[in-house]
């Protein structure tokens, strides 16, 4: 009976990675049903642990919809935010352009926010994002749960609850392209398994393939006043949430915290070409890493902070920087206090988005000079639409009356010219048009 539980609350995970929310509803009532059953006829005293499973599901499935699209009759719009031929923005390639997404290690320690089955909301979008959506045919074949077996081919669980979800691109049998990079997801991990998984997303990584790494987590923030070392006197993040006692040595010398990813931890990875966004409250840390190897090397970084309505608003329900990253009409409806939206108000409002981003990558290969390394990365359909939507981020939160301070803005290195995207009047049209359109034009500074 325990097995069967548990099944229904694996296959919960699967239906929310396929986005087959009709399912989910389903299994929700039927878990909920053999929990009932199970307690009353076998383990009483299990009761609370299964009813915190049962709530955990219900609360990130609510999270995972933070704002509401609704059909004419009111029901709910259930939204796939996985890479198509439809949003994938266009670009002219140039030679330059021939470095492809290979490998992506996913890493979640934000403490407060909503997790099921150790995947917090962050790491959850940010795995929609890099994947493809399959085709109608594709997803009438997953109708049916699949079997105990090939659930476990798919999903491996390492040691200490770190999951290493080993997602392996789909692709054809006769072909060696991938269609979706290889992904591992960590939840929690500890130092030593970042460093292990990046050596083995770097060793795995072809001729011209690229390393994405993405951490959501808290930050670890340096006492001593003395920055002698960019690489380790600023702080980084929490790898884990195990901490050490402070300890000093013999002669009063402070000892760093062992469970914090540092800066200066990733200089042997960019050896090759490494794609690094770092969502946290100490974010800025990662802006100084030196570009040793002469390889393309990129960091995008979110605000360090959120105006404090927002800031309780998202506290449990993820992070402002990478819902932009993931569905950036959501975020913009988000940070305008719109929280319910018709449909057809969705689709006219997306419009203006996709025509911001077409514009914006044109600018990127027409206009903008930027360091060279975003321009290797350009070519890649996944990197494109990452770097697109982290200038729409940046040029509405530089607008928007409530983002007024350095310190609400995100970053990047190597810096892009900014002042070009912001300046550009076309840009600002299109969100002037998006503000006007959900008519929250008083959310934002004069556009002319």
């Amino acid at each position: 009976m325990v097995k069967k539980l548990r099944y229904y609350a694996r296959f919960i995970v699967v239906c929310l990675l396929l986005r087959r929310v009709g399912a989910i509803r389903e299994l929700l009532a039927e878990l909920d049903k053999q929990i009932v059953d199970y307690t009353s006829t076998y383990e009483p005293d299990d009761q609370l642990e299964w009813s915190l499973v049962l709530e955990e599901i219900k609360t990130f499935v609510k999270a995972d919809s933070i704002v509401n699209v609704l059909h004419a009759d009111q029901s709910s719009v259930i939204l796939s935010h996985r890479l198509t031929p439809l949003t994938t923005p266009p670009v002219e390639k140039s030679t330059m352009m021939n470095l492809s997404l290979q490998e992506i290690i996913l890493i979640g320690n934000a403490s407060e926010q909503v997790k099921f089955s150790e995947m917090t909301i962050d790491m959850f979008r940010m795995m929609q994002t890099l994947e493809r959506e399959k085709n109608r045919d594709e997803i009438n074949h997953v109708s049916d749960p699949p079997s105990r077996a090939s659930f476990e081919k798919s999903y491996s669980i390492t040691s200490n609850k770190t999951l290493a979800y080993p997602m392996m691109a789909n692709h054809d049998v006769n072909s060696s392209r991938r269609e979706n990079p290889h992904k591992y997801i960590l939840y929690k991990p500890t130092i030593t398994q970042i460093m292990m998984f990046l050596a083995t997303g770097f060793k795995e990584l072809p001729a011209n393939g690229v390393l994405l790494m993405y951490i959501s987590a808290d930050g670890c923030f340096q006492t001593s006043k003395h920055v002698n070392d960019l690489g380790y006197d600023c702080g980084g993040i929490m790898a884990s949430s195990k901490r050490e006692m402070e300890l000093t040595n013999k002669k009063g010398v402070h000892v760093k915290e062992i469970h914090c990813l540092y800066p200066g931890d990733l200089y042997p990875f960019t050896r090759k070409p490494l794609f690094v966004i770092i969502d946290s409250d100490n974010s800025f840390a990662f802006q100084y890493i030196p570009r040793y190897f002469g390889h393309p090397f990129v960091v995008l970084m979110s605000p360090q902070e959120l105006p404090d309505k927002l800031h309780e608003q998202l506290q449990h329900n993820g992070s402002l920087f990478t819902l932009f990253l993931h569905s950036p009409l959501t975020a913009f409806c988000l940070i305008c206090n719109i929280l319910t939206i018709k449909m057809h108000l969705w689709e006219r409002a997306n419009s203006y988005v996709d025509r911001f981003i077409t514009e914006a990558s044109r600018l990127f290969t027409s206009k903008v000079k930027p360091d060279v390394s975003y321009i290797q990365f350009f070519g890649d359909d996944f990197l494109r639409l990452l770097l697109l939507r982290y200038v729409f981020c940046h040029v509405v939160l530089r607008h928007h009356r409530a983002f007024i301070g350095e310190q609400y803005l995100p970053r990047c290195q190597p810096p892009l010219p900014l002042a070009s995207f912001l300046d550009e009047i076309s840009l600002k049209k299109y969100v002037r048009e998006l503000a006007k359109h959900l008519d929250v034009l008083s959310h934002f500074e004069n556009f002319e």
